[in-house]
């Protein structure tokens, strides 16, 4: 059988270089490191030294910054619900699967991407993890999508996460994307979604430079990357309208402690956000 695919799916090289971000920050494994990130990460280590100097913050402090937060979110979840079912979509080259099965055995976790970069992953995954589950293999925007939650148990509680994915799609897209993932989700006991969202760069002194780059992210991983939203407020909209009955977001400089919580309503400056959305 053909495998669906749909026109939304090149997001290529990106993977690869926050796979081996990851691996340098020390909370991955060498196997999920691949010859191509080593690539882009040294092209662009000048660029990310001046502006951790003279900015305080760059692409590898935020994707440090995010993948902290979904983690801690995550972590809660399992407490709170040791029979945690996880499925993380546009999984790529993220240690997050392997380090979580190894540290809570209880939890059934499972992780999607398309053909090509779940193979990649199954590979690497054969080389550190004994009995390591098979990666799933759909496209987001086609009903094989469904076939996705049909792996876990409607009795368990179910949390999907994403991370460095919503962002490449226009905004009808992405309503789509949320709004199946509501959808199916609506089956389990108690459902979750965890994605990080990159918000309109605004009071941020290189909101210009972020604009600039964003647009040549979107031609080179030939998709829609774009900022949809100014305020955690908009999110929190757009995704009870999609399908969930509750949104928060979370902004480092809050989650940090570098700015009381009561300041949540309004937009930071900080480049990336955390939401944990539920249907129930």
């Amino acid at each position: 059988m053909t495998q669906q695919l749909s026109k939304h799916r090149h997001i290529s090289f990106t993977a690869h270089y926050t796979g081996y971000i990851w691996y340098q920050m020390g909370i991955s494994h060498e196997a999920l490191a691949t010859a191509k990130g080593k690539s882009l990460a040294y092209l662009v280590h000048p660029i990310e030294s001046w502006a951790e100097k003279y900015v305080g913050g760059s692409m590898r402090t935020t994707l440090k910054q995010r993948h902290t937060m979904l983690d801690h979110h995550l972590e809660k979840l399992i407490q709170e619900n040791p029979d945690l079912q996880v499925l993380e979509i546009a999984c790529g080259l993220s240690p997050r699967g392997w380090w979580f099965r190894q540290h809570y055995p209880s939890i059934t976790y499972r992780e999607l991407d398309l053909p090509d970069m779940a193979q990649t992953k199954q590979n690497a995954l054969q080389q550190i993890e004994k009995n390591a589950p098979e990666i799933l293999s759909v496209d987001l925007f086609t009903e094989a999508f469904a076939q996705a939650f049909e792996v876990f148990d409607p009795n368990r509680p179910l949390v999907v996460i994403s991370e460095g994915l919503i962002n490449y799609f226009d905004k009808d897209l992405l309503k789509q994307l949320i709004q199946s993932i509501a959808h199916y989700g609506a089956a389990f006991k108690t459902f979750h979604y965890l994605t990080d969202l990159y918000p309109e760069p605004i009071k941020n002194k290189l909101a210009t430079l972020i604009w600039n780059s964003s647009k040549l992210l979107k031609l080179m991983s030939r998709s829609s990357f774009s900022f949809h939203f100014k305020s955690p407020q908009e999110v929190q909209d757009f995704f009870k309208n999609a399908g969930f009955q509750h949104a928060t977001v979370e902004q480092p400089q809050i989650f940090f402690g570098q700015v009381p919580s009561n300041d949540h309503e309004q937009h930071l400056g900080d480049l990336v956000w955390i939401i944990h959305s539920q249907t129930k």
